[in-house]
């Protein structure tokens, strides 16, 4: 096993709190991927007899207002959070990183071009924008993947750029240079390696935001339509019954703030086992 991936595992295991948020990261994928083991129900199946009912042992989170389970629509939601979180942060992460390399790597015309096409976007809150393009777009699992990647795109190029300019000016860059490397192996093989670390721990903080943003999105309609499961979705149908059912409401926040805080502690622990001056000699 390389010595940098022992160290790493090292510093974040020292991590406590990053150790336990990655565990219930892992559970709650899992309980999601295999959740036709984990509940007898079709997140669609509905039983108006059954409608409004409190959490039991038959439904462990209660029914909705069509006497569907909402534990199972929860699990099923879940798939489709996380694959837009996953899906979108992948798709920002790749675009922003090429898009900030190049501005940083060749500086210039096309780094003052690149970075105020980003300042444009970033102009705008990222959720308006993230509103704004899947309202033109239209709803749809691809639609909303897409207003969420273009959306938090800015960040990751800022950052790849911040890095670059940073890695560009050390000594072995110089050297590789007087040596005959050409350009593409520079940034290639010698400063886009040097810049990961900043980059991944961004893109695991912004699976998070991106499940936020997703959620948003369904919550004021422009997101993935009912009958589909998804958090947010499932949130804003509950608020209309918030002060009698409350639990159609507190599951699917349940869902996100757990989600969101095991991905943000995930990606602080990350954040520290790369930073040299956690590691000890």
């Amino acid at each position: 096993m390389d010595q940098r991936f022992q160290d790493f595992c090292r510093q974040y295991k020292k991590n406590k709190l990053a150790v336990f948020g990655l565990i219930l990261l892992l559970v709650m994928i899992l309980a999601c991927i295999f959740a036709p083991l984990l509940t007898p129900y079709h997140y669609g199946a509905q039983s108006l007899p059954d409608r409004f009912q409190g959490p039991s042992s038959s439904h462990l989170f209660g029914t909705d207002e069509f006497g569907r389970d909402i534990f199972t629509r929860i699990l099923y939601g879940g798939r489709i959070s996380f694959f837009v979180g996953l899906g979108s942060t992948l798709v920002s992460l790749v675009l922003g990183s090429i898009l900030g390399a190049l501005a940083g790597f060749f500086e210039g015309w096309l780094d003052a071009f690149i970075m105020r096409i980003m300042d444009i976007f970033l102009s705008i809150p990222q959720l308006v924008l993230a509103i704004a393009i899947a309202a033109a777009l239209g709803g749809g699992i691809g639609n909303v993947v897409l207003a969420v990647s273009l959306s938090s795109l800015p960040r990751y190029a800022r950052i790849m750029r911040g890095s670059v300019l940073s890695v560009k000016a050390q000594e072995y860059i110089e050297a590789a240079r007087t040596t005959g490397a050409s350009q593409g192996r520079i940034l290639f093989a010698h400063i886009l390696p040097n810049c990961l670390g900043p980059i991944i721990v961004q893109a695991t903080i912004g699976v998070g935001v991106a499940i936020l943003s997703a959620a948003s999105l369904s919550f004021v309609g422009v997101g993935i339509a009912p009958p589909t499961p998804e958090w947010g979705g499932m949130l804003s149908t509950g608020r209309t019954y918030i002060r009698d059912y409350p639990h159609l409401t507190l599951f699917p926040g349940l869902a996100i703030a757990l989600s969101i805080f095991a991905l943000n502690v995930v990606g602080d622990g990350i954040r520290d086992a790369f930073d040299p001056k956690q590691r000890r000699a």
